[in-house]
């Protein structure tokens, strides 16, 4: 058997190397990911909501002139996004209520796209994506949401 038949006869049956680094990385468990997940989209939201708190006359200066956010008055605006970017991602960190906790941030990314800025429709995309896979999966082992069944399912 040639050198070629040969590596052509391991990847087949599942012994080379990249057989062995998919099953390795399927190793890896969901928690991992959606703990980066929740850390990661969390800093995002956290740090805008901390910027607007930084300058408030500016934030309702940027909501008047630059946002433009339909239906709601700049101030309503400013307050809502500000208090959903400080408290929402904590709860994500924390894993807490994280179903609910990605609902407005997701509500928020798609009425950012579509009204403010739409040709950021990269980074939104990424928000996006990760504010799904939380709302599908939830917030993984490493959270107090997960805490919080194992106890329930222990004490019924």
């Amino acid at each position: 058997m040639s050198v070629s038949d040969r590596q052509i006869s391991t990847a087949a049956n599942g012994t080379g190397l990249p057989a062995r680094a998919i099953a390795a990385a399927e190793r890896i468990p969901l928690s991992l990911p959606l703990l980066l997940a929740r850390i990661g989209i969390g800093t995002v939201f956290f740090r805008s909501g901390l910027t607007k708190l930084e300058s408030w006359p500016t934030t309702i200066s940027l909501f008047e002139e630059e946002y433009r956010v339909p239906i709601l008055p700049p101030e309503i605006a400013a307050w809502l996004a500000t208090g959903c970017e400080l408290v929402c991602p904590v709860l994500l960190v924390l894993g807490l209520a994280t179903r609910i906790a990605v609902l407005p941030m997701l509500a928020m990314t798609i009425v950012i796209q579509l009204f403010v800025y739409p040709s950021s429709w990269i980074d939104h995309t990424i928000w996006a994506a990760l504010l799904l896979l939380l709302l599908a999966r939830g917030a993984g082992a490493i959270s107090i949401d997960a805490l919080i069944a194992r106890r329930t399912q222990r004490n019924a």
